[in-house]
């Protein structure tokens, strides 16, 4: 005769603590290392003076967000982490490149694009997705994170912020 085991319930205490510890655990081992990579990159980017020749070059066009060409590097950062992108943003913010509302902006990306490789990586490749959808699966939150900033600066701008 088998004897059915009785799982033992867990209390509130020792939940949270098993959360919280999964918590520690994907912070430390996957938003970090992306963040630091993001972190990373933009820093290069500005030592080696390629942020100046991107704000030129991407100018036309983040200029159709009202934004300087050198915010281009939130896209970049944003690509890694969403939290390397708010980072970079508060940091544009702070050496004075862009205002309050551009930094609004800006955050859409952070939200709408970020961490666009690791989610690629752990979500569509390792579900082998059919391969003829991956183009699409990387375009859809570009294409969000272009919406959302155009939306973005028209409520900014009915609201006389912009």
């Amino acid at each position: 005769m088998s004897q059915l085991v009785k799982e033992e319930k867990k209390s509130t205490i020792e939940t949270f603590m098993g959360g919280a510890k999964k918590g520690f655990y994907i912070g430390i081992e996957q938003i970090l290392p992306a963040m630091v990579l993001g972190y990373v990159i933009v820093q290069f980017l500005q030592l080696t003076g390629l942020v100046d020749i991107l704000g030129n070059v991407f100018g036309p066009i983040m200029g159709i967000f009202g934004l300087p060409g050198e915010s281009v590097v939130v896209f970049i950062s944003a690509f890694f982490a969403k939290a390397a992108g708010a980072a970079t943003t508060a940091n544009l913010y702070t050496q004075g490149l862009i205002n309050a509302a551009q930094a609004t902006i800006l955050i859409m990306p952070s939200m709408l694009m970020g961490t666009l490789v690791g989610h690629y990586a752990r979500i569509v490749l390792v579900a082998d997705t059919n391969p003829k959808y991956r183009k699409l699966m990387l375009f859809i939150p570009v294409f969000d994170t272009i919406i959302g900033m155009l939306l973005m600066r028209l409520i900014l701008t009915i609201m006389g912020l912009q």
